[in-house]
């Protein structure tokens, strides 16, 4: 079996569009691998013989983050708790009181850090724009946050996986297999660790105000700065 001839024959503008489209839904509030779907398009990038750009892979993950959370802090603020209980409702594990709880919590004591720093973390880069929408953050502060996080994630997972591509080429004679295979399965286990991580600290954050007596996701209508 040609696995470069299988590569090759998928159209590079088709991974442009799923990768900026993938993560775009991930930032408006959906649950996606955008973060696997980011690597693996930068691998695409790396072959051999590419004909996939990581300039414009790069470019893609940008704009489907940036747009993506725009529509979600819009979304959030003129839908906010409806949206989360849709989203409850359809995706209990991930959107539930205790990840919105630990989300706000997030917001309110790291403001727009927690948009610039969540754009690194799965749960916050899913609940980013929503949240910050429905928290009444100012969009001016908002954009310069989700631009500059946007840039930095999604530009540099991009430009590192294809420089760590490019190096293992020269190691691995079939790269297009070998390496393709391995780094989506190294980027699944990182993405599975990252996210039982964030669990236990929501589970930690849910136990401890329940403990105190507090609401696990309160009502909260102050603005966050």
């Amino acid at each position: 079996m040609d696995v470069q001839a299988i590569l090759d024959a998928i159209p590079a503008p088709a991974v442009y569009v799923l990768t900026g489209l993938i993560i775009l839904l991930e930032s408006v509030g959906i649950p996606l691998p955008g973060e696997i779907m980011l690597v693996t398009a930068s691998l695409f990038a790396s072959g051999p013989h590419p004909h996939v750009s990581i300039h414009l892979v790069a470019l893609a993950a940008i704009l489907g983050a940036v747009i993506g959370d725009s529509i979600g802090y819009y979304v959030g603020r003129h839908f906010g708790e409806r949206l989360f209980a849709w989203l409850g409702t359809r995706f209990p594990h991930h959107v539930n009181d205790e990840t919105i709880g630990y989300a706000k919590h997030a917001f309110h004591t790291h403001g727009i850090w927690a948009v610039f720093f969540g754009r690194f973390v799965a749960l916050l880069r899913i609940f980013a724009g929503p949240l910050a929408g429905s928290l009444h953050m100012k969009y001016a502060r908002f954009l310069a946050a989700n631009v500059l996080g946007a840039v930095c994630w999604a530009g540099g997972t991009a430009y590192g996986v294809h420089f760590l591509g490019k190096i293992a080429e020269k190691w691995m004679k079939n790269f297009s297999y070998i390496g393709l295979g391995a780094a989506i399965v190294l980027g699944i286990v990182l993405t599975t660790v990252a996210r039982k991580r964030i669990s236990a600290n929501v589970a930690e954050y849910a136990e401890r105000k329940r403990a105190a007596g507090e609401e696990v996701n309160p009502a909260d209508p102050r603005a966050v700065s």
